[in-house]
């Protein structure tokens, strides 16, 4: 039997994107498509996303949303030939503003987003309950995966406010446990659900509602992007404050590694590299590196480049990164690096690059292409995260042999294979890891990659070693279907 389900999420590639979630909701459907799964993808109408919808049709409306008018719209998502049902919950008041999906254009987060996001995930509980009507008959579904926050709502409505009678299992996804959607009581009266909602185990939140709390307490399932962040967030370090339900939740809590587009993130296919090359043809890269010198005006030498393509923030273990730019050049290495975030870490990796020109490159933002043409020609990425639910900039990072130098945490850790001297003569390390977000650490980890990139042989075993890793979505997605089914049954 083919299982139907609605995937509701606040971004989603090729049409929106912040961040990983984007990649991880744009790639589900057609993971989970092998395994006689058809999934429908329900978006916030932002402008960008309208714009992009061709043909569109309304297949429903709302009079009053949470008080706002809406209308459904019925589209595609995805690239031509591997297309797959998209609904697009267009509600003006809501959702057509300038600025990004979560904030205005002076980065200040909407004072509204709690209405915003509550109702998308009631137009999740309509929807899978049968809202909309097709030749005179419901069109329901049977299963909602809401994705972080802004999409957690729809298992709460689904639970304490559903649209009909059936029963509609749920899972909830973390993506990262810091963004929980925490707003004051106040609006609780507003949101259309029952008074035997606002319990500690239904939407209240240390007396306000919690967003994702309230998902988390609803779903049937809950599941994080890696196996070892969803034992991570059992503790009171990871847990940020909501340890106590997870730990409660047992076993409907669980880790499904992400996977990465195998036909976006191709260094043999690749049109946004200088040089296109395999495993076998790894001399190729040089063209590459060469190019992404050009880029950012450094110096053309042979010694190991190390990139960064990261939010800076504290999170990322970005605070420390200029700590350690000094004994970064100090032992060969150049950096690129493109990201931005908090102003303070900018202004300090901008002193370290005026202290070594031609060493280091900052390029502050983000840029697709040129993300693509650094994991192509930079010889390692550096991860040092705090915590790390998945990530995915390492598993780019291998696809393309740019070792992955990252903290153990987290999906980092799941990932990557430290090359120590054990994993070196198993012939099986994939790149470097190091315990803590300190000066020191980074700074024993930037060392050991210097020491290993000067052993040409050792180094291209761990290239082609990475190269020859699986990330793709084949195994998750079986897994959340194998997981769709027993909420099923």
């Amino acid at each position: 039997m083919t299982l139907k389900v609605l995937s509701v999420a606040s971004e989603a590639v090729p049409l929106i994107k912040t961040g990983g979630l984007a990649d991880v909701a744009g790639a589900l459907p057609g993971a989970v498509a092998d395994h006689d799964v058809a999934m429908t993808t329900l978006l916030p109408g932002y402008p960008s996303v309208l714009k992009a919808l061709a043909r569109a049709r309304a297949v429903h409306q709302w009079d009053s949303l949470l008080g706002s008018p809406a209308r459904l719209l019925s589209g595609k998502i995805g690239a031509k030939g591997a297309e797959h049902p998209l609904l697009v919950l267009d509600a003006p008041e809501l959702f057509t503003r300038d600025g990004a999906p979560y904030s205005d254009v002076s980065g200040k987060d909407w004072s509204d987003n709690w209405r915003r996001f509550a109702a998308l995930g009631r137009a999740a509980a309509d929807i899978a309950g049968g809202a909309m009507i097709r030749r005179g008959k419901p069109q329901g579904f049977d299963l909602v995966h809401a994705h972080d926050w802004q999409a957690a709502m729809a298992c709460a409505y689904l639970r304490f406010a559903p649209y009909g009678v059936a029963r509609i299992p749920s899972v909830v996804t973390i993506h990262n446990m810091a963004f929980q959607g925490w707003f004051g009581r106040e609006i609780f009266a507003q949101l259309g659900l029952p008074p035997k909602a606002w319990t500690m185990d239904g939407v209240e939140y240390h007396g306000g509602v919690g967003m994702l709390k309230a998902g988390l307490a609803s779903a049937d399932a809950v599941t994080t992007v890696s196996p070892t962040y969803a034992r991570e967030i059992r503790s009171g370090t990871f847990g940020m404050g909501l340890e106590g339900l997870i730990i409660a939740r047992g076993n409907a809590v669980s880790g499904i590694l992400n996977g990465i587009d195998t036909d976006v993130w191709n260094p043999a296919t690749d049109k946004a590299l200088a040089s296109t090359f395999t495993a076998r043809t790894l001399e190729r890269r040089m063209a590459n590196k060469r190019a992404l010198e050009a880029d950012f005006d450094l110096d053309e030498d042979d010694g190991p480049l190390f990139i960064v393509v990261s939010r800076l923030t504290w999170q990322k273990g970005m605070d420390v990164l200029p700590e350690v730019l000094d004994h970064l050049v100090g032992i060969g290495g150049r950096l690129a690096l493109l990201g931005s975030a908090d102003p303070h870490i900018e202004h300090q990796l901008f002193e370290g690059a005026a202290r070594h020109p031609g060493r280091i490159g900052i390029r502050i933002g983000y840029d697709e292409d040129l993300s693509h043409r650094m994991q192509g020609g930079g010889d390692a990425i550096l991860v040092p995260s705090r915590f790390e639910p998945c990530g995915l900039t390492q598993l780019y990072g291998l696809a393309y042999g740019c070792i992955p130098v990252v903290s153990r945490t987290g999906g980092l850790a799941d990932t990557v294979i430290d090359a120590n001297p054990a994993a070196l003569a198993a012939g099986c390390a994939t790149g470097i890891q190091h315990d803590g977000v300190t000066y020191d650490a980074l700074a024993a980890a930037l060392t050991r990659t210097v020491d290993l990139y000067r052993q040409p042989e050792v180094w291209q075993k761990i290239q082609k070693n990475a190269m020859k890793c699986d990330f793709s979505w084949k195994a998750s997605g079986k897994a959340y279907a194998d997981l769709y089914r027993s909420l099923i049954a």
